[in-house]
Formats: structure tokens, sequence, C-alpha cells
């Protein structure tokens, strides 16, 4: 079974200033001291290996060697101050973009997306409106939501963009058969998992997620693949699966609720 870690970021913000995008993910955004030691305790942890780019996935896999990849979902602002800090290491991440928020207040604008690509990152879709209950989307509106915004990239970058994350966690093999519909041939999910699975000709990978109350040690300890790290995700994860088909929309109040309760803490 081919095998990769993949950690999931968001952006990354100067000090206290968690709510730089002005939207309700500042639960995950760590500021920028606290990213770097994140940074050092993976390198730490990676024993003089470093994260890489999915493009080797499979030349890694063949090689026997689990792979680990930096992704970083959304497309704030802070996405170029995450990258920077990769660069001086040598490292470089994968950037996903919503691209309804491309060049509005606090995100990205096309000029820094490119930025990004020019220096060797990896960027990719994160579909167009950011729908919080993705898989609960018409197969027109999937197809849709992951061509677009694959168009919109492309265009901006003047090559194919073939590479996306899907927003929110909202996971079902339909969303991944829309996304290779669309042409996309890597997608990173937010399940808690290194086992990588193929959808129609789609590479799909798990993410570790990271947040602000995750410590530099437990970040590095995912990184390594530590079996209570990354088990105690994945029984959290299958709770959070439960709870959202039980509730529906509600959760997504809640969820809501629960961002502002952590930019206020």
């Amino acid at each position: 079974m081919h095998k990769a870690i993949s950690l999931m970021y968001h952006e990354v913000v100067e000090e206290r200033a968690f709510d730089a995008s002005e939207r309700d993910a500042n639960l995950y955004n760590l500021e920028h001291a606290e990213f770097e030691r994140h940074l050092s305790a993976i390198a730490e942890a990676a024993g003089g290996g470093a994260p890489g780019l999915v493009e080797e996935f499979w030349e890694e896999s063949r090689g026997g060697r689990i792979p680990v990849y930096l992704t970083f979902d959304d497309g704030g602002a802070g996405a170029c101050r995450a990258a920077g800090l990769l660069e001086r290491r040598g490292w470089r991440g994968h950037f996903f973009l919503a691209t309804n928020w491309i060049g509005k207040p606090g995100f990205l604008t096309a000029d820094q997306v490119r930025g990004l690509r020019r220096k060797g990152h990896a960027v990719g879709s994160h579909s167009c409106s950011h729908p919080l209950r993705m898989r609960e989307l018409a197969w027109k509106s999937l197809v849709r939501e992951w061509s677009e915004s694959v168009e919109i990239i492309s265009g901006i970058l003047g090559e194919r963009v073939r590479m996306a994350s899907v927003p929110s966690g909202s996971y079902t093999v339909k969303v991944g058969r829309a996304a290779a519909r669309a042409g996309i041939r890597v997608l990173f999910t937010s399940e808690p998992t290194a086992a990588a699975g193929m959808v129609d000709g789609c590479l799909v990978l798990g993410r570790y997620v990271v947040t602000r109350r995750t410590s530099p040690g437990e970040a590095a300890a995912l990184a390594r693949g530590d079996f209570w790290p990354c088990y105690r995700q994945a029984l959290c994860w299958k709770a959070k699966k439960a709870a959202k088909i039980t509730a529906g929309g509600l959760y997504e109040r809640l969820r809501a609720a629960a961002f502002r309760w952590g930019a206020a803490g």
C-alpha cells in the first residue's frame, strides 16, 4: 500500500493577528514565531530529510520512503509569510486557493499566486466558493466548483493545474470523481490517514490537521507518523463525521461558533 503523511495548515499571521483574513478560520491560524517552531520540530523529526512536493510521490513510493507534505488551505494573505519561512529552509509547500476569494481583502492577489509558483511552490484548487458541505452538492455543481476553479488558477499561472484540496473536510467518493472529471490528478482530503487511494485516476491523500492548539512537538510527531497522535486524530475524525451526518447544518453552525470562541480565547 502506498502511503504519504500530509499536514494541513492554513495561514501564518503576525502576533495576535488571528482575524487577518476576516473569516471564521482563526482556530487554524498560527503566529509567525509559532510556525517557525513547528518547522524546526519537523526538521528535527525528519532526521535530515525534508517535506517535498507531491509530484514526486510515485518515485518516492517506489523507493520505499513515506513522503511528508506540507499543505496550506484557503489562500489567505498569510500564505506568503508561510512560503517565505519554508523557502529559508529550502522547502516548498502546497497552496490551495478558493478562487472566489482571490484578490479580496485578506487574501492572495493574482500576482502573489504567480509569485508562489515562480518560487517553486505547488498551487492548486480549493474549489470556487468553499462550500461547507461539498459532499451534498449535485453532480453538476461539484464538477463546476472544481472545473471553474481549475480554469481560473490555470489562467493566472499560465499552466494547467492538476491538484486540489477538499474544503471543510467534506469528502466522498463522488467529490473525488467530480475532481477527476475536472482533470485533477491529486486530491488532498482532511481525513487523518497516511493511506493513499485512487479514484478514477486521481490520487487521493489524507491529511493531519494542525491548529493553534497543536504544539510543535505534536506537529513533529504527526510528521513522523507516530501512532498515538495519528490515532487520536483518526478517532476524532470519525466522531466528527458521525456528528455531521446526524446534525447536518446544525453541526456547521456549532462549528462556526467554536471558531469564534477559539479566536477570542
